[in-house]
């Protein structure tokens, strides 16, 4: 039997593993190939619903499709690869019942392997920030960040003292990419909505501050795009600070390269990502960033048996401009789902034609363009060479994303959540006690208030 172990759940693991087994009903019929897809998480996230899903348009739940309905002929196990000998085609995984049972790590043989860990935040040694930072790549942390926003506003709008309330009222963002910019963009649109049912606050009494080291925002959607959506941002009163490093955040106070200072009790890092660190652990090829390099056949360079794409993988992008002398790398395929959702499809055909002794083809896509969501109603686009902005640029956004998630059980239930939306008030309940579900519990078993007398 022919098992493919497929190590991480997300864009290219589920994609790749659910095209497996599409083709290879018969050998999975048989009992000839085995699929083995090791996460450790149960589920796969659809990362460009994240900010939606902050902002309260989108349930949590919706954001995310189980891996074990999506590939239900496929082995799912629910673990960490911590090492991969390829030379013995072995890897070790960490599973949650060998940490309950002491019983260590597991070792699973397979034949071939495809390694889409995907990526990590990219954190620098900034002061104060493995303190107070707060992350926005999984689904618990945008719905941490929602409770935690509108928690601030409860705090501003119950204190007299006003350095706490201009702490509380103060959100700094650190990246200006995607995630950045949509997370902030989402959540202060949300906010300023809420603050209309806060007889105390008012929405100029917020300070939205987004920090860039570079000289533009979005580059995926080009710099005239880019520069529109700095213009928009500021026009809602949004601060964005340009060529601009944080420094330092020790004390909830966060300390930019200008010189500015700003008291603030919430601190939001994006700024980028790097690749999983069990790529290091493989021993096969990387590059300079930490990649591994690939063939345009999504095969790792010089490895046979061994497949990736995705963030994980440094792809040659086959319809870039050639490199000006044979001594310069060419080009590769960006890390953006736009490029793993069809290297995912790709690869799946390669290790099939493989195991069928056909021949594999090579990776192509020439980039189609991006959008970006600016809030409700508002947004970013540069598609096919086409410019567009505010309501037509939102919407593409939307019908976009849509048509992308997975499954048509998510497409309808966020459709169905975006049509409700539409017609009623936005939800602007904080659930931050979902993140400590035992503490009223261990509160009424303790000492605490609830406490009858005997």
């Amino acid at each position: 039997m022919a098992r493919i172990l497929v190590v991480g759940g997300g864009y290219v693991g589920m994609y790749t593993a659910r095209r497996l087994q599409q083709k290879l009903k018969h050998e999975l019929r048989q009992g000839t190939v085995e699929i083995v897809v090791v996460d450790p998480e149960p589920y796969m996230t659809y990362q460009p619903f994240l900010p939606e899903a902050a902002a309260g348009s989108i349930s949590p739940r919706h954001v995310v499709v189980p891996l074990r309905r999506v590939l239900p002929h496929c082995h799912v196990v629910i673990g960490e690869v911590t090492a991969i000998d390829h030379d013995e085609r072995k890897a070790v995984i960490t599973t949650l019942a060998a940490e309950e049972t002491g019983e260590g790590a597991i070792q699973v043989a397979y034949d071939e392997l495809v390694l889409a860990p995907g990526s990590v935040s990219r954190t620098l040694p900034v002061p104060g920030l493995a303190d107070v930072g707060i992350g926005f790549k999984t689904v618990e942390e945008a719905i941490g960040l929602r409770n935690h926003v509108l928690e601030q506003l409860d705090i501003a709008s119950s204190t007299r003292d006003p350095d706490v309330r201009d702490a509380a009222l103060t959100f700094v963002f650190v990246g200006g990419g995607y995630a950045g910019v949509e997370a902030l963009a989402e959540l202060e649109d949300m906010a300023r909505y809420a603050v209309r049912y806060y007889h105390n606050i008012q929405p100029e009494d917020m300070k939205w501050i987004l920090v860039e080291a570079t000289d533009r925002i979005l580059p995926e959607v080009g710099e005239e795009m880019g520069r529109y959506a700095v213009r928009e941002l500021r026009a809602r009163n949004i601060d964005v600070r340009l060529e601009t490093r944080l420094d330092s955040c020790e004390k909830r106070i966060a300390v930019l390269s200008d010189g500015a200072r700003f008291p603030t009790r919430t601190l939001v890092w994006t700024a980028g990502v790097k690749p999983h660190p069990i790529l290091a652990a493989t021993k096969l090829p990387l590059n300079g960033r930490g990649r591994l390099k690939c063939t345009a056949a999504l095969q790792v360079d010089g490895v046979e048996h061994a497949w990736s794409a995705g963030d994980a993988a440094a792809v040659p992008d086959l319809t870039a401009e050639p490199p000006a002398t044979p001594d310069e790398p060419r080009a590769t395929c960006a890390p953006n789902a736009q490029h793993a959702l069809r290297q995912a499809k790709a690869l799946a055909e390669n290790i099939v034609a493989t195991l069928r002794g056909g021949d594999i083809t090579d990776y192509a896509h020439k980039y189609a363009g991006s959008v970006a969501s600016l809030g409700l109603h508002k947004g970013v686009a540069h598609v096919y060479g086409r410019k567009l902005k505010g309501y037509p640029a939102w919407f593409m956004h939307r019908a976009y994303h849509l048509s992308r998630v997975p499954t048509f059980n998510r497409k309808a239930r966020v459709l169905a959540e975006w049509t409700l939306a539409g017609m009623f008030k936005r939800e602007i309940v904080s659930l931050g006690s979902l993140e400590n579900p035992r503490a009223e519990f261990e509160l009424a078993a303790g000492t605490g208030r609830h406490n009858e007398a005997s």
